[in-house]
């Protein structure tokens, strides 16, 4: 089943789309940046215990969902399933007669 964008829609779409390419961009970088400066306070901090690991696990799931968020739209747990599913209640709303 496929839809008919106009134009404006079409752009909007692809507009979003890109927002959420940056953004997720924006937070790998940060992520890239942050933890190794976190190891190093760790290390000139309390070089005996490595709690840096924390919270790179616990950010590092975070960017891999937000990843599958903006690039796993084609997969189950992806974006694509509220879409398909919108348009079969719409549908459905169409063919039931009052």
């Amino acid at each position: 089943m496929k839809t008919n964008y106009t134009e404006e829609e079409k752009y909007l779409r692809a507009k979003k789309r890109v927002e959420n390419i940056k953004g997720f961009y924006a937070n790998l970088t940060a992520y890239c940046l942050v933890i190794p400066f976190l190891f190093f306070i760790n290390y000139m901090t309390s070089p005996g215990y490595y709690w840096a690991w924390w919270p790179m696990m616990g950010w590092g799931i975070g960017v891999v969902f937000h990843g599958f968020g903006v690039f796993g739209n084609n997969l189950i747990f992806g974006k694509d399933w509220e879409e398909r599913k919108i348009k079969e209640i719409m549908e459905k709303d169409n063919n039931r007669k009052f």
